[in-house]
């Protein structure tokens, strides 16, 4: 167990950028609430995996919907303190942990505002290991683990409570909700115990790698160095591509923040092209009419300048830009997990090829 501050929410909200493929929504707004929330209640205790008791009640609590509608319509911070409170007077019991559904941006820090205001422990692990757009796209779902009870909340003060025969409807009448309420909402979810934790339902450690990746990029940039390579190296990654962006088509479509990007080679990369699809996080990396990366596989785009992680609602015309590709975690890799996650769910009639094996070292 250890201490999370102001300071190492700096870091965290980066990192978690970092390995969000771009989705997860804002790091800022995220990281402003939490540490909002450690001013006024304390630091929050970060536990390990290994040290979360059998018999505890883990609650993940996380932010759901269009991340560009989430710039405009900024949480008040009661929403998620009212979701999560909700699913434990539902189900008669308080949790005594909280953690993040997924490495993404604001994903990755809303969790600290529940653990700081309710003084419960932050377990250091997340649902899939970087960001995906729908609920069931989680490791528990592989694990035989129930997203319901849900709860959802948002600005105004309405709550619901769904139930559901599987994960995929989860999804489906979550969806719907949140687009009611305005294409955003507060969730609680995946309620399991403990053990159900530590035999792999979540993926151990991601908070933790989150904050060594923002560091790692903090005093690369200090020293002048080259924080895109730093990171490159540290998560196995394969630089795809560098250049301008040069057009951005945008839309929001049923809950979801969808795009296309195109980005201009410049460098070692001039006189090519590469399109970035999105769905909330980035899905496919097609260069000259080649996919070079597509999902599960992390797909990252980082300023060419500072190394900092941008995110897919912050992606504008003229940005300079390095994207790159880091392997996911191995869960994802499995038959099982390629149906839920894999390049044939989102439309790409294409077989999933690691991104380790299109550009061996």
């Amino acid at each position: 167990m250890r201490l999370v501050g102001e300071a190492e929410l700096e870091d965290i909200a980066v990192g978690a950028a970092i390995l969000g493929t771009g989705g997860g929504g804002d790091p800022y707004i995220g990281k402003l609430l939490a540490q909002e929330a450690v001013r006024r209640y304390g630091p929050v205790q970060m536990v390990t995996v290994d040290e979360v008791p059998d018999d505890a009640f883990v609650v993940p609590s996380a932010m759901m919907g269009a991340p560009t509608v989430m710039i405009e319509k900024l949480p008040r911070g009661t929403e998620v303190i009212n979701a999560f409170k909700a699913l434990g007077g539902y189900m008669g019991r308080e949790p005594t942990h909280t953690t993040s559904i997924e490495a993404g941006g604001l994903n990755s820090t809303t969790p600290f505002v529940v653990a700081a205001q309710l003084g419960i422990p932050l377990v250091d692990a997340d649902g899939m290991g970087r960001a995906f757009p729908e609920i069931q796209m989680i490791v528990a779902t592989m694990h035989g683990v129930s997203a319901t009870p849900m709860t959802l909340a948002d600005e105004k003060g309405n709550s619901a409570v769904i139930d559901t025969i599987d994960n995929s409807w989860t999804e489906r009448l979550a969806r719907t909700l949140t687009v009611d309420f305005g294409a955003t909402s507060m969730i609680a979810l995946y309620p399991m115990t403990g053990k159900q934790v530590k035999a792999g339902a979540f993926i151990a450690g991601t908070i933790g790698l989150a904050e060594e990746l923002g560091r790692l990029v903090r005093e690369t940039r200090a020293a002048h160095g080259d924080p895109v390579g730093a990171v490159v190296e540290r998560l196995n990654a394969r630089r795809l591509f560098g250049g301008k962006v040069v057009d951005v088509a945008r839309r929001t479509e049923a809950g979801w923040a969808k795009a296309e990007v195109r980005i201009e080679g410049s460098g070692e990369d001039a006189g090519s092209s590469l399109v970035l699809q999105i769905q909330n996080e980035h899905l496919v990396a097609i260069r000259n009419g080649e996919i070079v990366c597509s999902v599960p596989d992390l797909i990252v785009v980082m300023d060419a300048e500072n190394g900092g992680p941008i995110t897919t609602e912050e992606l504008r015309y003229g940005f300079r830009v390095v994207v790159i590709g880091a392997p996911c975690a191995p869960d994802w890799r499995t038959e099982e997990g390629l149906a839920l996650v894999g390049p044939r769910y989102f439309g790409y009639d294409i077989d999933f090829v690691p991104v380790e094996e299109r550009f061996p070292r």
